[in-house]
């Protein structure tokens, strides 16, 4: 039976309309950088780089007795203004990196001989962008989007500047999305995502929530 890493952390699960607080253990990616418009060729060209490693890692670990599922996409956004986002929206202005979780018995090692596989089956030399890297989020504030991506800006701007602070909490780290459902094969109105952006304590104040924190 191939592992499902969502179905084992429940920081894979997220409630619509609700913005539950989650505490998220150190997780392990592979991960690609860039820059701009995630429909221009800068974003196109991370995911034809995450996507073959993602599956040549898969089947090597299976090929050793370990198979799991490979996990959905996931990025973290942030800018230098992070209005570009919300209020004053601008995705030329958006900086990114691509994830995709692996299990944690996955090593450096492997991931260079999945682009090895990659590399001998494509011709081409191995990206060197492309990473394995524990991303350790820790307490964060999430909730699950339903519907198009564009229509998140008013709910980022919600969970920024109402549900955090309200919360005696402030934003640190970058903006984390989970995309539950293929846009290719979904319509815009049926996709979902899980929104989630880092937080810490307000030292002026403790913490209010209206849930307690879920642990992963």
């Amino acid at each position: 039976m191939a592992l499902d890493l969502k179905k084992e952390l429940p920081s894979y699960a997220a409630r619509n309309g609700r913005f539950d607080l989650v505490t998220v253990p150190p997780l392990q990616y592979l991960m690609v950088d860039g820059h701009g418009d995630p429909d221009g060729p800068a974003f196109a060209d991370a995911l034809a780089t995450l996507y073959p490693v993602a599956y040549a890692l898969k089947f090597l670990s299976k090929s050793s007795g370990r198979d799991y599922t490979v996990m959905p996409l996931e990025a973290l956004w942030w800018s230098d203004d992070m209005a570009a986002f919300t209020t004053a929206r601008d995705r030329s202005r958006w900086d990114w990196t691509v994830l995709s979780l692996v299990p944690e018995w996955l090593t450096a090692e492997d991931v260079a001989a999945a682009q090895e596989t990659v590399r001998r089956r494509s011709g081409a030399p191995p990206p060197a962008a492309l990473r394995l890297e524990t991303l350790d989020e820790g307490l964060v504030v999430q909730t699950l989007h339903v519907g198009s991506y564009e229509a998140e800006a008013p709910v980022l701007a919600a969970m920024h500047h109402e549900v955090i602070p309200s919360r005696s909490l402030r934003m640190t780290g970058r903006h984390h999305e989970i995309y539950l459902n293929d846009p290719r094969r979904t319509a815009p109105d049926k996709l979902r995502t899980i929104l989630r952006q880092p937080v810490e304590p307000d030292p002026q104040e403790g913490v209010r929530a209206a849930d307690p924190p879920r642990s992963s």
